[in-house]
C-alpha cells in the first residue's frame, strides 16, 4: 500500500471522505452508525500505530520471519520490509484521516442541513463531482479514455457508484443509498492505496471503436451486480425486507431486479469482446484465461435466473447465494486474472 500525494490522490480521498459520510447522514441508526465509525477510525489507528513501530523495530525482531542466506541479503531484506511497513503505516494513517473527516462532514452536514436525508444527498452528489473531476483530469493526462489498468478501472466504477444508486431507485424502486455509499468508498480504496497511477500508452490491441463500450458496459455490470449483493446478504444475514418502511421491496426482490439489470450488461460485455477479439486476433474466442472468467462469470448468473425460474421463491437464500457466488466470480476475473503471474502471459496481461 502507498499514499499518492498528487492532485488525483487528493481527489480520490476527498470522494472517499464524502461517500462515508453521505452514508452516515443517510444511516436510520445514526447512533449505532457513528460507533461503527469510531470503532473503524480506532481499529485503522490501531493499524497505523503497528505498521510505525514495525518500520522502526530493532533488527532482532526481523531475525523472526527473515530467512536470508548472508548479512548482506538479510540487511537488504530488513531494508525492504521497513520501506514496506512505513508504506503500509502511511497508507493507514490517510485512512484514518478520511474515516475521521468523513465523521465530521456527517453531522456537520446533517446539523446544519437538519434534514438527514437531504444532508446525505448533497454529500453523495458532492463526491460524485470530485469523482468526476478526478476522472477528467486523468483523462486529459494520459490522452485516451482511463480503461486500460486496475487503477483506471477502479477509479471509474467508484465514479459510477452515484448515477447508478440514483438510476436504480427511481425507476427500479431500489433503495440502499447508505449501502450505495459505502460501497463507493470501498471500491475506491484500490485506486487510492492498491494501485499506481502509472501513465501508460494504449498498445496496438486496444486502439478500437469498441475500446469504450466494451470496457463501460462490463464496469457498469460490475457496479450493478455488487449493489446486487448487498441485499442478498441483508437477507442471508439478517431478515426479508427493510423495516420502518413497508413500501420498500423485500431484499430478494430487490437483488433479482438489480440482476435483471446488470446481466445484459454483462452478456453485452462479453459479446463486444468476442467481436472485438475476432478484430484483434482474428478469432472470436481464444480460450484466453480473462476470457474463460469472464464466460464462468456470465454462467454463475445464468444459473441464478435459471433456477430462479424453476423454484421461484421457495429457497430465497440459496437464490441469493447464487448472487454472492456471483460478484466473487467477477472480483477473481478482475484481479486474480489480471494480476496472478501464472496468467502473466494472457492475451489481457496490459490491464494489469
Amino acid at each position: 500500500m502507498a499514499v499518492k500525494l498528487t492532485d488525483l490522490g487528493i481527489l480520490i480521498y476527498v470522494v472517499m471522505a464524502l461517500y462515508l459520510a453521505a452514508a452516515l447522514a443517510f444511516a436510520r441508526r445514526k447512533k449505532t452508525a457513528v460507533l461503527i465509525v469510531l470503532g473503524l477510525g480506532l481499529l485503522v489507528a490501531l493499524a497505523a500505530v503497528g505498521f510505525r513501530y514495525l518500520s522502526i523495530a530493532d533488527e532482532s525482531l526481523y531475525r523472526l520471519f527473515v530467512d536470508a542466506p548472508t548479512p548482506d541479503k538479510f540487511a537488504e531484506r530488513v531494508a525492504e520490509l521497513r520501506e514496506r511497513f512505513y508504506n503500509d503505516y502511511q497508507a493507514m494513517f490517510c485512512t484514518g484521516i478520511i474515516v475521521y473527516a468523513a465523521l465530521g462532514l456527517g453531522l456537520a452536514a446533517a446539523w446544519l442541513v437538519k434534514r438527514e436525508r437531504l444532508a446525505g444527498t448533497v454529500l453523495f452528489i458532492a463526491g460524485f463531482g470530485v469523482a468526476v473531476a478526478g476522472f477528467v483530469l486523468w483523462w486529459v493526462e494520459v490522452k485516451h479514455a482511463p480503461f486500460q489498468n486496475m487503477f483506471e478501472v477502479f477509479l471509474c466504477l467508484g465514479m459510477l457508484m452515484w448515477p447508478i444508486s440514483l438510476f436504480c431507485r427511481r425507476l427500479l424502486n431500489v433503495s440502499g443509498d447508505a449501502a450505495d455509499a459505502v460501497l463507493g468508498a470501498i471500491i475506491l480504496f484500490p485506486a487510492g492505496f492498491l494501485f499506481k497511477a502509472a501513465r501508460q500508452d494504449l498498445p496496438p490491441a486496444l486502439d478500437s471503436f469498441l475500446f469504450i463500450p466494451h470496457v463501460a458496459a462490463y464496469m457498469l455490470s460490475y457496479v450493478i451486480l455488487a449493489k446486487a449483493v448487498v441485499p442478498a446478504a441483508f437477507l442471508g444475514l439478517f431478515r426479508d425486507r427493510p423495516e420502518g418502511d413497508p413500501a420498500a421491496l423485500a431484499y430478494e426482490e430487490s437483488a433479482n431486479r438489480l440482476a435483471r439489470l446488470g446481466f445484459p450488461l454483462l452478456t453485452l460485455g462479453l459479446v463486444l469482446g468476442m467481436w472485438w477479439g475476432k478484430r484483434a486476433w482474428g478469432d472470436y474466442w481464444n480460450w484466453d484465461p480473462k476470457e474463460l472468467w469472464s464466460f464462468i462469470s456470465w454462467l454463475v448468473y445464468l444459473a441464478y435466473f435459471h433456477f430462479r425460474y424453476m423454484f421461484g421463491l421457495r429457497f430465497k437464500r440459496a437464490n441469493c447465494g447464487f448472487l454472492v457466488a456471483g460478484l466473487v466470480a467477477i472480483v477473481l476475473t478482475l484481479l486474480w486474472v489480471n494480476l496472478a503471474r501464472i496468467f502473466s502471459g494472457g492475451m489481457h496481461s496490459y490491464a494489469s
